[in-house]
């Protein structure tokens, strides 16, 4: 049987490859766009095909949650039965904040025409909208892994914690949080391109997983510098805290809005449950469907604001996450 490190070795490579197969359909449908015409070609097919391949490797990571959280209970001698079903749809076409997904995905066109606007050349400027486009697109999905997860890990009673796992290369805020462990339902510290996991874990146990010294000292001294500058490397090398050199909370923060729009409509897991509570329903002017008047919040905001399990595994029920 694979170890808890080997498992989460697994998933981590799982959810980069879908990352980097979405990135290439993006960069690829990216290449039919024009400086002239981005808003237009966004707003248009091209812009609903990169949604739809974002939204596609959201459903692929989410699906896969719950055999990942199984798998690590039953390495760890528990249980790998959940009490209850993860939904991957419900995790799929939501941005990062709660929004849309479509609206995260059109700002690579505002900046397109803030570099153009700036003086750069229109190449400069589509290539800058690509790095954005991509960034976006990996966050969302790295996002929606870990979201997932900790569902997944909430729905699991044996899973109590987990584990911060970083992967070199890395950024120094990440590097000093490796090892780190946190409560099942904490939410998890990340920056844009982020691509750090979770490892669930049934008891307060330390895996074998790299301490930040650990993996300073794995990088070659070039890098080093590069990630820690080349005063913060040298401190490090002598014997200086790496807690002491890197503030690791600076441009770290937990993803998800208090509530999301997205599956309120009527036809939507959320929507037909308020349906049947007899919640009201309202059409926003330029909307296609109406939508209920009463928002959905977000797992994050659920693992917030609930105090208990009990109470966590009631809200993610009622807004459609787990069945």
């Amino acid at each position: 049987m694979a170890t808890p490190t080997e498992l989460g070795r697994t998933r981590y490579e799982q959810v980069t490859t879908v990352i980097r197969s979405v990135v290439q359909q993006v960069q690829a449908l990216w290449r039919g766009m024009s400086p002239s015409t981005v808003e237009d070609d966004l707003q248009g097919e091209l812009g609903a095909a990169i949604v739809a391949a974002v939204a596609e490797g959201q459903l692929s990571v989410a699906d896969a949650a719950q055999a990942y959280i199984a798998a690590q209970m039953a390495a760890q001698g528990g249980s790998a039965l959940a009490e209850a079903t993860l939904v991957a749809g419900a995790f799929a076409g939501i941005a990062p904040d709660g929004g849309p997904l479509e609206t995260l995905l059109f700002l690579p066109a505002i900046g397109v025409r803030r570099r153009l606007a700036a003086g750069m050349s229109p190449e400069e400027a589509m290539l800058g909208g690509l790095a954005d486009m991509a960034r976006y697109a990996s966050t969302a999905i790295a996002d929606t892994a870990r979201s997932a997860d900790q569902v997944g890990m909430t729905a699991n009673r044996n899973c109590v914690a987990y584990v911060r796992v970083v992967q070199l290369p890395a950024c120094a805020r990440c590097i000093v949080l490796s090892g780190q462990m946190y409560r099942y339902s904490e939410g998890f510290l990340r920056h844009p391109n982020c691509d750090c996991q979770t490892l669930p874990l049934r008891e307060l146990e330390w895996p074998d997983v790299p301490t930040p010294q650990e993996l300073f000292n794995r990088m070659p001294e070039q890098e080093q510098r590069r990630v820690f500058t080349v005063a913060g490397a040298d401190a490090i090398r002598l014997g200086g805290d790496l807690g002491q050199v890197v503030n690791a909370r600076r441009g770290m923060a937990r993803p998800g809005a208090a509530t999301t729009t997205e599956g309120i409509t009527r036809r939507g897991l959320y929507g037909q449950r308020m349906r049947r509570a007899g919640a009201g329903f309202a059409r926003i002017p330029g909307q296609r469907y109406a939508r209920s008047t009463t928002p959905r919040l977000t797992p994050d905001a659920i693992f917030r604001q609930a105090p208990g399990r009990g109470e966590q595994m009631e809200l993610l029920r009622r807004y459609g996450y787990i069945v």
